[in-house]
């Protein structure tokens, strides 16, 4: 009986000496249904965007990021800091005000008569019974807001986006999005200049873009993904080409 058991006991020991067989490798014949045969020679992806200026884009990306890093978000938690919400939200309805105001006026260039008299509605009402726009008072009563700016005017009668572009400081945007600010920017210029003072107007810019990018959850590298610079831009995308449906 010993010896059956010694016996037994050296065929395990060589066993678990010897070296494992390697699994046999299986050729696998090409799939039938590749994306080379099933799609359109003309197909293109959901989720493409034109964007033939990438190198320059992902320069002005990161650029934007070490900005927003060092200098716009440490404004921006001072800024909330020290001036009190309720007076940070009568900020935003004032700067709310003139974009209601670019709003009226891209609802006439869309022929948009029921955006131009909600619009108009909200300017007259904030302005007179909201204290110059610091009380949102149209909201309060219910009153709609559209949101209307040259790039979706252009869009309106069928420019399209063009290719994508980031804009120093700015962000995301496209080629006819970027031509579009300069026309609801010199409406804003030239109500402002009839308003305000030069110094004024100066402390009126420095506060909207405060507010902008306070009111703006969006935080580069947030995510942790490597690819935001491609999510980014396809949800900017999206979103002017549903901003421009609506």
């Amino acid at each position: 009986m010993m010896r059956v058991v010694a016996l037994l006991f050296v065929l395990m020991l060589t066993a678990c000496a010897s070296e494992p067989q390697q699994a046999a490798v299986i050729d696998y014949p090409e799939p039938v249904f590749t994306p080379q045969r099933i799609l359109a020679e003309d197909f293109v992806s959901p989720s493409h965007v034109e964007d033939p200026w990438r190198a320059m884009n992902h320069r002005i990306y990161n650029f934007n990021y070490h900005f927003d890093q060092w200098v716009f978000l440490p404004v921006v938690r001072g800024y909330q800091t020290v001036v009190p919400r309720v007076a940070r939200i009568g900020v935003n309805n004032f700067f709310n005000n003139f974009r209601d105001i670019r709003t009226m006026a891209n609802s006439v260039l869309q022929l948009n008569p029921k955006k131009f008299v909600q619009s108009t509605g909200r300017v007259l009402v904030n302005t007179t019974l909201g204290l110059a726009g610091f009380v949102d008072v149209a909201t309060d009563a219910g009153m709609p807001r559209p949101d209307e700016d040259f790039g979706q005017t252009l869009g309106y009668w069928g420019v399209g986006q063009g290719p994508y572009l980031v804009l120093p400081f700015l962000g995301p945007s496209n080629l006819r999005d970027g031509i579009g600010l300069w026309p609801d920017f010199y409406l804003q210029t030239v109500i402002q200049d009839d308003l305000m003072s030069k110094p004024v107007r100066l402390t009126a810019f420095f506060f909207d873009s405060i507010d902008t990018r306070t009111g703006t959850s969006f935080r580069y590298h947030e995510s942790g993904s490597a690819f935001e610079y491609e999510t980014v831009r396809w949800l900017w995308s999206e979103k002017r080409k549903l901003d421009v449906a609506k």
